[in-house]
């Protein structure tokens, strides 16, 4: 019964990174090419509440149109993924679960919110970006005055984002298997493969603060997070807790900070319990409270800060 859990979980959180793949397309249908007044224009074919719709992309190109080709060969890839799992999830007896209400709320609020989630995110991560930079990487537009790093550092937490806001991310634990992922995605790109959601085996130290993090076991780390989630507090506590926990054990070599906000919230928002967002303005005033926490100077500052940036509705 353990193993079957298990592989369900597997599946559920593979098809939540499959659909936040197709969801991240920039264009979802069949590529059509319509002229109107001698005139060649672009436009995609899709199925809206069971009706076929087109969608007008724009002037006819033909490195846009290879674009849109490879978008519907890449979508149609995906679902046939999906389907898939879905058939193997049947074979395991896996029945889906309508989410809450409260759940549905905090999904939809986030989701209505990212691009303001992610820009504070991308500073507290202290890249070089503004809102509208943020918000014309995330629509796919080009920015130039950014480094090609700072842009892959925001694709990957809109990617991040989307794979925590889908039903099947939110229907399985927040323990330490579900931060990895998460942080194989924020450092998709930036370190080799699947390392970016390894546990870290090199030394590491942390800008600003004189605390050298040990490196971490993953068995500790396992049953560190295991013991966090069983503990006896509030929702808004133990995402507290775990964020904490991620960023000072410094558990990947990299996105430790980007990894543990969204893990947070992760575990916040399968509660219907809110979301922590650290607004950009308020970056610098988290900093020094992080690094006395770090130091062991004053841990409860740095919650209570925390608590402040805590959004219920």
């Amino acid at each position: 019964m353990e193993n079957i859990v298990a592989t369900i979980k597997t599946l559920l959180v593979k098809r939540s990174e499959l659909q936040a793949r197709l969801n991240l397309l920039a264009y979802d249908g069949t590529p059509e090419i319509k002229t109107i007044s001698n005139r060649k224009y672009l436009y995609v074919r899709k199925r809206v509440l069971d009706k076929a719709k087109s969608v007008y992309v724009g002037d006819y190109s033909d490195e846009l149109y290879n674009v849109l080709l490879r978008n519907n060969e890449e979508a149609k890839a995906l679902r046939k993924e999906i389907r898939a799992i879905d058939r193997q999830l049947a074979t395991l007896g896996f029945a889906e679960k309508d989410l809450s209400p409260r759940v549905i709320l905090n999904m939809e609020f986030a989701r209505a919110n990212m691009k303001k989630i992610i820009y504070d995110q991308a500073i507290l991560e202290g890249l070089s970006t503004t809102f509208p930079d943020t918000e014309a990487i995330l629509e796919n537009g080009i920015v130039r005055n950014l480094k090609t790093e700072d842009v892959q550092k925001i694709i990957n937490l809109k990617h991040a984002w989307e794979f925590i806001l889908d039903k099947d991310a939110l229907s399985v634990p927040s323990d330490y298997y579900l931060a990895s992922y998460i942080a194989r995605l924020v450092n998709e790109g930036l370190i080799a493969g699947p390392d970016g959601g390894r546990i870290r085996a090199v030394p590491v130290t942390i800008g600003g603060s004189s605390y050298v993090p040990p490196i971490p076991l993953e068995t500790q780390v396992k049953e560190d997070i295991d013991d966090l989630l069983a503990a006896e507090m509030g929702d808004l506590d133990k995402a507290i807790a775990l964020a904490l926990y991620v960023m000072k054990t410094q558990i990947y070599n990299d996105g430790n900070k980007r990894t543990a906000v969204i893990y947070a919230n992760h575990y916040l928002i399968s509660k219907g319990a809110g979301l922590l967002v650290i607004d950009h303005s308020r970056v610098g005033e988290f900093k020094n409270h992080l690094v006395n926490y770090y130091e062991g100077k004053d841990l409860d500052s740095v919650k209570a800060f925390l608590k402040s940036c805590w959004m219920n509705f």
